[in-house]
């Protein structure tokens, strides 16, 4: 029988290597996976009526997530060192010309989701995470955007994108909570 301290360590270790796994499939989907591909641009994904985003919303979206779980079984300082990780491999393997904004939107989304998330999370779980990546998706999209193609144009479709896999994550997440508070397991 795995103790509960061993139980949130392994679960914590599986979501930061899922969180760590999304910044490689964002990169992955955002050019090679759509139901059309911009020609030198991005692969775009139906996400609403008439509105298409880059098919890598759906990954940056539940990298929000994960990043909150990671935090609740590991703790503060493995979020701000797996945001650093994730920020070199989102610099090590974007195409080049979209490292800069690439960087730059994941570490400041990360860093506002880790703002909002980390003193909501204790009382209200599943508000913290929806609050926490809604800020992250909003501020990721802004930016990205901005330092990318200095264009607006798909910053709806960004943020439904993103929202999509945050809402569809939201019940998981209260079941987590529910089992959490069955068994005793405490966050870090």
């Amino acid at each position: 029988m795995m103790t509960l301290n061993a139980r949130r360590k392994a679960e914590g270790i599986a979501f930061l290597i899922a969180f760590t796994a999304c910044i490689p499939l964002a990169n992955l989907m955002i050019g090679h996976f759509g139901t059309f591909c911009v020609p030198d641009g991005p692969c775009l994904i139906p996400v609403a009526p008439g509105i298409m985003a880059p098919s890598g919303v759906l990954m940056v979206g539940l990298a929000l997530v994960l990043r909150d779980l990671m935090q609740r079984r590991l703790g503060k300082i493995w979020a701000l060192l797996a945001i650093a990780a994730g920020a070199l491999i989102s610099a090590a393997i974007a195409p080049p010309a979209l490292v800069m904004a690439s960087t730059i939107s994941f570490i400041l989304s990360e860093l506002a989701d880790f703002a909002v998330y980390t003193p909501l999370q204790r009382k209200r779980l599943v508000l913290a995470v929806f609050l926490s990546s809604f800020a992250g998706l909003v501020v990721d999209s802004l930016v990205f955007l901005w330092l990318a193609f200095d264009n607006f144009s798909f910053l709806g479709g960004q943020i439904i994108g993103k929202i999509w896999m945050v809402l569809l994550a939201l019940p998981l997440i209260a079941l987590l909570r529910r089992r959490d508070e069955r068994i005793g397991l405490q966050p870090v």
